[in-house]
């Protein structure tokens, strides 16, 4: 990141007090960059394109290394808070109108984000394991085909708003069962720790009333409406490696929907 001047339109850095890390805390120091960033966007609520200060100055402040704060930022660009401009640093995400649920890489946090809302993950099960039957028909495996499966319940500003039951083929996942992932995007560390960029995806998406028991992992009455969305993400040679379903509250923000092809980032 560079310390060059912002471009015409984009507002410099603001000074900020930014203390250095806990190193007993059980927090990865990465994590705890990244929560004490977002503090600084939300409480100061921040115009867009405000850049953020720069890489060399947030490791001072922090007392961290460059890596540590690289991955913070990369964390913050997945979840759609900050975006990056090549040699000129991280600047603030402006605010989206409403939530795009597109079939891109940015995933779900990045979905569910914007710079005004903070997306946290709690995993319910991370496991290797066969696929269910529904996945396997189209996931096009056999029943012995182990997949890596993640079930999470994702929530924007501490109120529960998701619940996703996502799988992947284990073989081009090898370890993910054991990756921590309550403080990171799935979608950034599949597509940066394996290589793997889903490139086109088809969705379904009907109207459900919950069940009680996933009425309960988001703290609703039983029955409430909800979004069901199932989808199979397949990779360049449109081979189908990727399979979820997902729970949508949508009665605090609509969603958008743009199903399509991309290229891979």
């Amino acid at each position: 990141m560079g310390d060059d001047k912002p471009e015409p339109g984009k507002a410099a850095a603001p000074a900020v007090e930014l203390g250095p890390t806990d190193r007993a805390a059980s927090m990865p120091l990465w994590s705890q960059v990244k929560r004490a960033l977002t503090a600084q966007i939300l409480d100061r609520e921040l115009a867009p394109d405000t850049r953020l200060p720069s890489e060399a100055d947030l490791c001072r402040s922090f007392a961290v290394s460059r890596t540590v704060v690289r991955e913070a930022l990369s964390q913050m660009v997945s979840e759609g808070l900050i975006y990056r401009l090549q040699g000129k640093g991280a600047f603030v995400r402006g605010r989206r109108g409403q939530q795009d649920f597109v079939s891109t890489s940015v995933g779900f946090s990045g979905e569910l984000a914007d710079k005004h809302q903070v997306v946290t993950r709690r995993v319910l099960r991370q496991q290797l394991c066969p696929a269910a039957a529904r996945a396997r028909r189209y996931l096009l495996i056999e029943d012995d085909e182990p997949v890596v499966a993640i079930d999470r319940v994702l929530s924007v500003d501490g109120v529960a708003r998701a619940i996703v039951r996502w799988a992947m083929l284990a073989r081009l996942v090898p370890g993910l069962e054991g990756v921590p992932l309550e403080n990171r995007s799935l979608y950034d560390t599949i597509s940066r720790q394996y290589g793997q960029r889903p490139t086109s995806a088809e969705r379904w998406i009907a109207a459900i009333s919950l069940p009680e028991d996933d009425a309960a992992l988001l703290g609703v009455a039983p029955g409430t409406a909800a979004l069901q969305v199932e989808s199979v993400a397949s990779d360049p040679s449109e081979t189908p490696i990727e399979y979820y379903t997902a729970l949508y509250l949508t009665d605090m923000a609509r969603l958008h929907v743009s199903v399509r092809s991309f290229s891979p980032r």
